[in-house]
């Protein structure tokens, strides 16, 4: 019975959009987490044909059970393949049975179909997430993209090389390729299983959409940096940080819920993550001149929100719900807003990736745009330029992710980063008297080569080298700031002064007013 106690818990939780299906079963901890899985997803499937047969054989009066656990005991009895149960609740619905399966045959007679499939809408009856791609990202922590490739080749599968259009990823079989925009994921064909492989029980590999990998890839924090994940339960996406930047650093992991965390621990020690430091702490309440978060550079906010990106949440809501999901998005939309004013608090944050799985604009480009307005010191970076969906005008420097388009769940992602001009003002503040010593055309020089930085050109995400390249060139030191002119003085005072090497005693005295020009100059 535990099972379908389980499942019901789940159901309720889903309908009050506390997190996706497939967080609340991998959190549930329950022994067969595949057999859940498939009972949540089937009896949501069918949960109105569930109500309206429960609701005609008036079942929850006679069996005083609750609405969730009857539809998933009711879909195992008279559409699934029978009860997993024994006891008491076998014998309770054993008796309602024939009753049941009247009411089903009854449906089936009026909507004029034979089987039960027919009676779900079209989009129920061929789901998008049964065509999306199986997506595993490889954890470099563990293992090289190299050699799983190797042990999925010896196993049977045939790799097919890297994938250069999204049209690639249409896999039947046991074929799989390398994902055309991150390196460390292959691609396999759908509905392809890999919860009881041996590759993923060790932590080698992640089963993660590949919409999930995109906010690590981008925020792509260096080897050694102090990167913040805000909201990080259940650790997929602070694994990847983890693994991006080779376990050195600190990575502060927070989650209010103390179960999620827990849970979050297991994958992070399978993960074999060393370098985190997890808190079960309101990320709100978290003090951003906290001196232990002094040099935080890189955070990944990604809060709570709908999921009305994930396949499996998607069903055709009433009236209504619909009036009750409007209302629950502005609280939401709320919420994250706060979430990331708070984020942009940190005082040397540079980066910061926002992320949701939901579709709405209301959690999406209104809020960034919204926290844009109320923090004039960052700005948005635009990201992959050859990705194929972005964000909704005016914020198309922003991601967006769908089945159609991407093939992946529903995802949104923005990338903030602190103005460069606000950097040099910090830089300033602790380099004053080189700075303050910079003749104007330096001054101006710096400023274009800011202006064309902060520009409209794509910048993808940058590796470690690229960072150090980029801080010299927005931070300039005494040395590199010297212009074209002063490197050219420069030479010429080291050319006078070898020649005057080589002059005779008479030379120097002819032209000692000459030499003592020069050594005013050099002095200047």
């Amino acid at each position: 019975m535990a099972l379908y106690a389980k499942a019901a818990e789940i159901l309720e939780k889903v309908e009050r959009k506390q997190a996706t299906v497939k967080t609340l079963v991998y959190d549930s901890k329950f022994q067969n987490i595949k057999q859940l899985f498939a009972l949540v997803c089937e009896t949501q499937k069918f949960s109105s044909i569930l109500q309206e047969i429960i609701e005609s054989t008036k079942l929850l009066k006679q069996t005083k059970i609750k609405i969730n656990l009857a539809k998933v005991l009711v879909y195992d009895l008279v559409i699934g393949k029978g009860l997993k149960c024994g006891g008491a609740w076998k014998a309770l619905m054993m008796k309602h049975r024939s009753r049941l399966q009247a009411a089903l045959a009854r449906m089936k007679i009026k909507q004029k179909v034979s089987r039960n499939q027919d009676l779900l809408s079209s989009s129920l009856q061929h789901p998008e997430g049964d065509q999306l791609p199986r997506y595993v990202r490889v954890n470099t922590l563990k293992t090289t993209v190299e050699d799983a490739i190797d042990y999925f080749k010896r196993e049977g599968f045939s790799y097919l090389g890297q994938a250069y259009r999204l049209d690639d990823l249409n896999l039947k079989g046991k074929s799989f390729v390398g994902d055309l925009h991150l390196s460390d994921l292959l691609v396999f064909s759908p509905k392809t299983d890999f919860h009881d492989h041996n590759l993923y029980k060790a932590g080698h590999i992640i089963l993660q959409d590949k919409a999930s990998c995109l906010p690590a890839y981008l925020l792509n924090p260096p080897t050694g940096s102090h990167v913040l994940d805000a909201c990080a339960a259940p650790g997929n996406k602070t694994s990847h940080l983890a693994a991006i930047m080779k376990n050195k650093g600190r990575l502060f992991a927070f989650d209010l819920d103390a179960k999620r965390l827990s849970t979050m621990s297991t994958l992070l020690l399978r993960a074999g993550v060393t370098c985190q430091q997890l808190a079960n702490q309101d990320f709100l309440k978290v003090d951003p001149d906290g001196p232990q978060y002094k040099d935080v550079e890189y955070i990944l906010l990604d809060p709570s929100c709908s999921g009305s990106g994930m396949v499996c949440l998607r069903d055709e809501a009433s009236p209504s719900q619909k009036e009750q999901d409007k209302r629950r998005l502005q609280a939401l939309a709320a919420f994250q807003l706060h979430c990331l004013n708070h984020a942009l608090r940190f005082p040397r944050l540079q980066r910061l990736v926002y992320s949701t799985c939901s579709i709405h604009t209301e959690e999406n480009e209104q809020v960034v745009a919204a926290c844009l307005l109320q923090n004039p010191g960052f700005r948005l970076v635009p990201l992959l330029q050859q990705w194929p969906e972005r964000g909704l005008a005016p914020l198309t420097k922003c991601l967006r992710a769908s089945t159609t388009k991407t093939l992946t769940h529903g995802f949104f992602v923005a990338l903030l980063e602190r103005h460069t001009a606000q950097r040099l003002e910090e830089q300033a503040s602790e380099t004053l008297n080189p700075i303050a010593e910079m003749s104007p055309s330096t001054s101006k020089d710096i400023h274009e080569a800011d202006i064309t930085e902060g520009g409209d050109e794509v910048q993808e995400p940058i590796s470690t080298t690229k960072d150090m390249d980029m801080a010299e060139e927005a931070n300039p030191t005494e040395e590199n700031t010297e212009t074209s002119g002063m490197k050219k003085r420069k030479k010429k005072k080291d050319g006078d002064k070898e020649a005057l090497e080589h002059k005779t005693t008479e030379e120097q005295t002819n032209t000692s007013g000459r030499a003592k020009k020069k050594k005013n100059a050099k002095v200047e």
